[in-house]
């Protein structure tokens, strides 16, 4: 990327920013701006790009749990959108060929298909940013999006007629039992750039590369191999030194996005044609989500960030090119159809949580009767004070108050496998999401709790959880953690009774350990300084 694609990527992503857009949407008009003046994605942008998208993969298959692709909202929710797709997008692409654009049903067929599948990179990079990657609705989106690149896979395989190598077949199951082997390499890589160097071994060359050796996709390889390493220790450590690098290299994936070609007449209409489809998509994923007992809420989030179109589409294009059945302004099309769906979803997405408020008594017509495991809990009278998120900080919080307030505390999490553990240590810990206005709804009017502690180590999901106090007007205790200044000072102006900064709590709380341990062991030194001040 030379200094031109730095200077307008920056500058366009910092527009975006102030218009409360991601930075994402600046970054590909960014692309657009410099196609249009000239510019190409060269093959150093391809390479940074690529990069980082197998990173990306690699980073989501470190916090997958392969058992949530069983379940049926996840495997049959995938399956049956894309049936549904091809039958309601089919039909329109088809009466596109009817102004003149020489499409067959086939081709119809084709796009349709790729039309069908969602952004992975904009879906990771929303629900990240929201905090929502932990929740049930994050989850339900991130099994379904992997069920789409196994389908791509599947598709990618059969239309190239490029069959995976006999051994690959012994690949995946050598990677698992090489599981050992792979974790005693992370326990001797230690921490800092060794540990660094070792992630970017596992995701690009024995994941990546190895795959692409065995004739299958690279990317899925990347996210395989994360899924082999997600159980380490010192995979979240891992997760967190690798996504600095992986947000950097991602601005080429949005800056090539924009550069796939010229902007002309015929492929803006195309684009803008497609783009009026976009809202059947959506209303398929909620629909589909719902049928299968989730609450609308769930199914609601998960639709907003599913509700783009895929870089896959640019794939079949490519392929339907080259094979000679599409004209090469289908590119531009897609690529622009795809910036445009970014563009359109980033700001519902961003406001997902007040639009489902304003409109939760029409949506919850939808659910079907049954139970789900993300129902809302129940909380006993007895229950008043409660803690959200139950890592370390939550955990050393709830002990430490289950001392002084015995059976009145209650500890929650969104993750079922966090509670799970929690339970076998006998720990009083229910599933639960603070950003859920359906749990506020029940809570709140009943005051059921004096005091809410949030803990959650996302400063955005303790952002939302407080609005979502806020709108549904809760009158006890709000206590938030925070890791910035400028994060303390922002859930202040929220409203909190009270927010610390983690970091600079731990800095004093241990200083005065400090002070009692040497007033322990040098009184002599202490009273001598207190006489010399």
């Amino acid at each position: 990327m030379d200094a031109i694609f730095i200077a307008v990527a920056f500058c366009l992503g910092l527009t975006a920013r102030q218009f409360r857009l991601p930075p994402m949407v600046g970054f590909l008009f960014a692309g657009f701006i410099l196609q249009a003046t000239g510019h190409e994605a060269g093959s150093d942008l391809r390479t940074l790009a690529d990069i980082g998208v197998k990173l990306l993969l690699f980073t989501i298959g470190l916090k997958l749990q392969v058992r949530t692709l069983t379940r049926p909202e996840i495997w049959a929710t995938t399956t049956l959108h894309c049936g549904l797709t091809l039958l309601l997008f089919s039909p329109g692409i088809l009466a596109l060929a009817a102004l003149g654009l020489g499409l067959s049903w086939k081709i119809a067929l084709l796009l349709a298909f790729a039309f069908s599948f969602s952004s992975t990179v904009f879906a990771i990079k929303t629900l990240d940013d929201n905090g929502d990657l932990g929740s049930l609705h994050g989850k339900a989106a991130i099994g379904i999006l992997v069920m789409q690149d196994i389908l791509a896979v599947v598709f990618l395989t059969l239309s190239k007629g490029e069959f995976p190598a006999p051994w690959s077949l012994l690949l995946i199951p050598a990677l698992f039992f090489a599981r050992p082997l792979l974790g005693w390499i992370m326990d001797r890589s230690g921490h800092g750039e060794l540990l660094l160097l070792c992630g970017f071994l596992l995701a690009l060359v024995i994941g990546a590369e190895g795959f692409h050796l065995a004739g299958l996709k690279a990317d899925l390889g990347a996210l395989f191999i994360g899924v082999m390493i997600g159980w380490h220790p010192q995979a979240n450590e891992l997760k967190k030194t690798i996504n600095p690098i992986t947000d950097l290299l991602l601005v080429g994936f949005f800056l090539q996005v924009g550069l796939e070609g010229a902007l002309t007449p015929k492929a803006i209409l195309w684009a803008l044609l497609v783009i009026i489809l976009l809202p059947l998509k959506s209303i398929a994923f909620f629909l589909l989500l719902t049928r299968f007992h989730l609450r609308a809420r769930t199914a609601w989030m998960a639709s907003l960030s599913l509700s783009t179109y895929s870089e896959f589409g640019l794939i079949v294009a490519a392929l339907g090119y080259a094979n000679g059945w599409l004209e090469s302004e289908w590119l531009v099309a897609i690529a622009l159809a795809l910036s445009l769906s970014f563009l359109i979803a980033s700001p519902l997405n961003r406001r997902a949580r007040k639009l489902y408020d304003r409109h939760s008594d029409w949506l919850k017509k939808f659910e079907r009767a049954g139970s789900h495991r993300g129902d809302l809990p129940t909380i006993r009278p007895c229950e008043r004070l409660a803690i959200f998120g139950m890592g370390r900080v939550g955990l050393a919080a709830y002990h430490t108050l289950e001392q002084k307030f015995p059976g009145h505390l209650i500890g929650f999490d969104r993750s079922p496998e966090k509670v799970a553990a929690h339970r076998e240590q006998e720990r009083n810990v229910r599933l639960a999401d603070a950003t859920d206005s359906d749990f506020w709804e029940e809570v709140c009017p009943n005051d059921e709790l004096d005091m809410v502690v949030l803990t959650m180590s996302y400063h955005a999901a303790n952002v939302h959880a407080v609005e979502a106090l806020k709108r549904h007007q809760f009158m006890g205790v709000v206590i938030v953690i925070a890791k910035h200044d400028h994060e303390v000072t922002e859930l202040r102006e929220l409203g909190v009774d009270t927010a610390f900064n983690l970091y600079a709590q731990a800095g004093l709380n241990f200083a005065g350990h400090i002070f009692e341990v040497f007033q322990q062991q040098r009184p002599d030194l202490i009273h001598k300084w207190q006489n010399q001040s």
